[in-house]
């Protein structure tokens, strides 16, 4: 008989990430943009409106992020920015957000992130790639506008992109294919 498949080492740097991901799970969401606060660390997305696509993921994170640089962009700064990204989207409303999330140690930010992003599969990581994109500096503005961008318009400049490498429809497509892998 095979004991090795009951083997449990709840040091791993896996398992370390998982208790990170369901410790920031175990807080109550909170409206976007959060009171202000300082710290470094993973977040959540999460949206509760009626966009079609988006639909009944109430229970899941539309968004994971973090901060991992101490000094200008902390875990509230980056919220603060998404904020500002939905407000300026044509079809989005902010009050439809709210977010998590949780201060860390350098160390377990990227972990906690990607531990979260494998288990939830956002669709905005996964497939609707772009909400966290910053304006292109000199000599990028030739690039393509984020498949965000070009499902939720409205910030000014990505506008001045060229289009999306896929279509609002291919998009959209794109999300149901998604969910129905997720299920």
């Amino acid at each position: 008989m095979n004991h090795d498949a009951r083997q449990y080492d709840p040091l791993t740097i896996e398992e370390l990430g998982r208790n990170a991901a369901q410790a920031l799970l175990r807080y109550p969401h909170v409206a976007l943009p959060p009171p202000e606060f300082d710290g470094v660390g993973v977040y959540t997305v999460h949206y509760w409106g009626d966009f079609g696509s988006y639909v009944n993921l109430k229970d899941v994170p539309i968004y994971v992020g973090k901060a991992d640089r101490i000094g200008a962009r902390t875990l509230h700064t980056r919220l603060a920015e998404h904020a500002r990204s939905i407000e300026q989207a044509e079809n989005l409303r902010l009050a439809d957000f709210t977010c998590r999330w949780l201060i860390l140690d350098q160390v377990w930010i990227g972990l906690t992130e990607r531990v979260l992003i494998s288990e939830y599969r956002p669709v905005w990581n996964d497939v609707v790639k772009g909400f966290g994109n910053h304006p292109p500096g000199s000599g990028r503005n030739r690039q393509r506008r984020s498949l965000w961008d070009e499902l939720h318009p409205g910030r000014a400049w990505a506008a001045e992109l060229r289009e999306a490498s896929m279509t609002r429809g291919q998009i959209l497509a794109a999300i149901a294919d998604h969910r129905n892998m997720s299920l």
